[in-house]
């Protein structure tokens, strides 16, 4: 239902805009050697999983590699891709 004449698609689409303009505005803000922190973390991350999937794939098991599972492996390190692993045999 409109609400006073606005869909609801283009009310969570402003109010997306307004995050992500938000939030880039806050990215400036952070020291850049937080933002290379946070993309090195993340590209390790990834490597991480990339090897877990590497090794996994010979017995069937696998780790989706997005951006959330690269940060929780780039940020926690290796208990971080155990985690991963965890989650994936108990919930996935």
């Amino acid at each position: 239902m409109p609400l006073a004449g606005l869909e609801l698609n283009v009310i969570i689409a402003y109010a997306f805009g307004i995050i992500l303009i938000y939030l880039i505005g806050r990215m400036f803000l952070m020291p850049i050697k937080l933002v290379f922190k946070l993309i090195y973390n993340g590209l390790v991350g990834g490597v991480m999983l990339w090897a877990v999937n590497f090794v996994g794939s010979y017995i069937g098991f696998n780790i989706g590699i997005n951006p959330i599972t690269a940060l929780i492996a780039g940020f926690l390190g290796l208990p971080g891709v155990i985690l991963l692993i965890l989650f994936k045999i108990f919930i996935g």
